[in-house]
């Protein structure tokens, strides 16, 4: 795919998350499920918990939310890339994020790596977000899903392996970085077989590979 997907910036040292956000208002949508809770917004804190964000909204269960979907992160790099690609500041919730992180790359997180936000919650990177139509029309941007996906920088969903209260402010520290090193952006972009091997290599090795993942990872091998 085309669009600009840029370098990605080195890693070092730990994060900071600048902002944990929830759903400020469901509004009406002209989707089929006919509302959705994508305008987030700043909050003081979230309680992160394996069901999801506490206090958030999740409209279409059929394809967000839930243990593999419970957490979105976005980085502020990415994020100040786009306000420069649309000639205006991005705010944090934008997205529809529930973090916005500086100094941890979310869209080139490695499927698998875990994040220790704050003091006590531990989050696992579990597969990249697939942009929709409501992402679009909340946007108000043409061609905003086509776009938005052809630049890889779709942010990452993650379960919560440990619950944790988590405010702006929080550091967040990588402690774990699978050796298979595919990330989401990568893996989101190409869906390279070989790719998909080494995804399924490390699954039959114990780490966690979300069920929609899998999907793709056989449609990828010529499986289903």
């Amino acid at each position: 795919m085309s669009g600009g997907t840029g370098v990605p910036t080195p890693r070092s040292g730990p994060g900071v998350v600048e902002a944990v956000c929830v759903t400020h208002a469901v509004k009406p949508d002209p989707g089929i499920i006919g509302r959705t809770g994508v305008d987030k917004r700043p909050v003081a804190s979230v309680e992160l918990l394996p069901g999801g964000v506490a206090g958030d909204v999740v409209a279409d269960h059929l394809h967000h939310g839930g243990p593999d979907k419970a957490v979105y992160a976005y980085a502020s790099e990415d994020a100040e890339w786009w306000g420069e690609q649309l000639g205006h500041e991005v705010p944090q919730g934008w997205f529809g994020e529930n973090l916005r992180l500086r100094g941890v790359q979310a869209s080139d997180a490695v499927l698998g790596e875990r994040w220790r936000v704050g003091e006590d919650a531990v989050l696992e990177v579990t597969q990249p977000r697939t942009p929709c139509a409501t992402f679009g029309r909340h946007v108000g941007q043409q061609r905003w899903v086509r776009r938005f996906g052809e630049a890889g920088r779709v942010g990452a969903y993650l379960r919560v392996l440990v619950p944790g209260t988590v405010r702006a402010g929080d550091q967040v520290v990588v402690e774990h970085v699978p050796a298979h090193g595919v990330t989401v952006r990568r893996w989101f972009l190409h869906r390279d077989p070989e790719d998909a091997r080494a995804l399924v290599a490390a699954g039959e090795q114990g780490q966690h590979l979300a069920p929609s993942l899998v999907v793709f990872l056989e449609r990828s091998l010529g499986q289903v």
